[in-house]
């Protein structure tokens, strides 16, 4: 382990962020948030295992249809971790690691507290959803929303905990996290689905018990662990320009995630409109999907880190060879990907049918959806994973309006008037196509638009005349302008 992720401190990463090959400190930084993704993509796996195999198809379509609502709910806490990741990473560039640790303890102090203030809004939105579906789902719809609110603050922890180790180039210790997360969860489900027959209750405390315990960890790694990123809430006071540039580059990425999530609520309300059976194939099949989505996506995150750090330290060339570099591998990624889904998505499907109380015609009708729902996304990878990298670098480079823009009209424009465009023709296969022609549209038309930015317009700079004169250097060296004239 040690091997793939060298020791290093904070200021040996920065440099070699900085001046190494950007193709190889990609992979080497990329490795670690792989791994990550893979974990993470395992959790929405095994919860679904779980859930179909233990608790039956009423409770995981309940579970299913909930997961975009929490997201909504966490989009704060999104929106400020993405923010953190860029001011963090821009501060970081700059060699300003007692910044870095201010900036952090402010952030981690401010998303705990958002996370508390959310809670009764999670709570009215449990009773307002549930009263829309059939009384069955329903009811598990509003218990598990319910007991979920409890677990929002520790959400917005972990979102923030990713943010301070992402910018500052330590995608390792988010790793190490998932891992951890993971575990917790599995022994958690066991617990309170397989051996207590919990239910939809099992379910949601599964989580809540397992975001404790990693948030104790997280605390331990942040504040109590000696070394050079050592994080002190000693004579703390809120830094309202600190909260204010915050909240300024986070309000559009929270938009941004609210505004996808409230188009996956839609899409579901859309599926669920056929029937609890076809909501819960859909449910599997994105299930099995995280895991090839997560992959290419994740490396947007490492984009993120080494276009941030490289523009603050004045290297636009490497900051866009990181960014085609993250294309490339992005997309290599997918292709693999999509060829081995392509073979085993009928035998994955079939893990999630292993419910004796199921009767086999049932489990044969959620097959047949299930595994064309399945193949017809992974079609959508390769898209998906560019357009994830092109947010990373528009997030890299402090343009956060723009992922706002580009997640709604992804989900609004293109998948949501695709699916009531063609659900009369297509059925309930609209939802699916709909999400391949979204992906790649994205993709195409936000690349184009990052291509034609300037990627220096808005670095954090420490003052305005820094930028100006970094961005004239450029474009002398281009060619673009005529060289400074000597002093007579």
């Amino acid at each position: 382990m040690a091997k793939l992720f060298p020791k290093q401190d904070v200021r040996a990463r920065r440099e070699l962020i900085i001046n190494g090959n950007p193709v190889r400190v990609l992979l080497m930084l990329s490795l670690p948030t792989i791994m990550m993704a893979l974990v993470q993509s395992l959790i929405p796996l095994t919860d679904g295992l779980f859930l179909n195999n233990e608790a039956g198809y009423v409770v995981a379509a309940a579970v299913g249809f909930c997961n975009p609502i929490i997201n909504m709910l966490n989009a704060l806490s999104q929106g400020i971790a993405t923010a953190a990741m860029a001011m963090i990473g821009q501060m970081n560039g700059r060699g300003d690691l007692a910044g870095v640790r201010r900036l952090s303890a402010q952030i981690v102090v401010f998303g705990f507290l958002a996370g508390i203030v959310m809670m009764p809004l999670s709570l009215l939105t449990a009773f307002i959803v549930s009263g829309t579906q059939e009384p069955e789902l329903g009811h598990n719809i509003l218990i598990y929303m319910s007991l979920y609110t409890l677990v929002l603050p520790f959400l917005f922890m972990s979102a923030i905990y990713n943010a301070i180790k992402n910018g500052t180039g330590q995608p390792e210790s988010t790793f190490y996290r998932m891992i951890v997360l993971l575990a917790l969860k599995v022994s958690f489900n066991t617990l309170y689905l397989t051996i207590l027959k919990m239910g939809i209750v099992g379910a949601a405390l599964a989580s809540l018990s397992a975001y404790i315990m990693v948030v104790v960890w997280m605390y331990v790694d942040l504040f109590v662990r000696r070394g050079e990123m050592r994080l002190t809430l000693k004579h703390f006071r809120f830094d309202r320009e600190s909260i204010r540039q915050l909240m300024k580059l986070g309000i559009p990425t929270m938009l941004s995630s609210m505004m996808i999530n409230l188009g996956f609520f839609l899409i579901n309300t859309e599926v669920a409109s056929y029937g609890t059976v076809v909501l819960n194939a859909q449910t599997i099949s994105s299930n099995i999907n995280s895991m090839a989505f997560t992959l290419p996506s994740s490396i947007g995150t490492t984009v993120t880190t080494m276009v941030s750090i490289n523009i603050a330290a004045r290297s636009e060339k490497k900051a866009r060879r990181a960014f085609f570099s993250g294309v490339v591998v992005s997309s290599v990624i997918a292709l693999l990907l999509i060829g081995l889904f392509r073979v085993f998505s009928p035998a994955l499907v079939r893990l999630f049918l292993n419910n004796p109380e199921q009767s086999e015609a049932l489990k044969q009708q959620i097959y047949n959806i299930a595994v064309p729902a399945l193949n017809i996304y992974t079609v959508s990878i390769v898209g998906f994973g560019i357009f994830s990298v092109v947010q990373g670098a528009f997030i890299g480079l402090a343009k956060t309006r723009i992922p706002l823009l580009a997640g709604f009209l992804r989900i609004w424009l293109f998948r949501y008037v695709f699916i009531l465009a063609f659900r009369h023709l297509m059925g309930v296969y609209s939802v699916f196509w709909g999400n391949v022609f979204s992906n790649y549209m994205a993709a195409l038309i936000f690349f184009i638009i990052l291509m034609k930015s300037d990627w220096y317009k808005n670095v954090i700079y420490q003052d305005e005349s820094e930028g100006i004169e970094q961005r004239q250097q450029d474009r002398r060296q281009a060619g673009t302008v005529p060289p400074k004239k000597e002093d007579s």
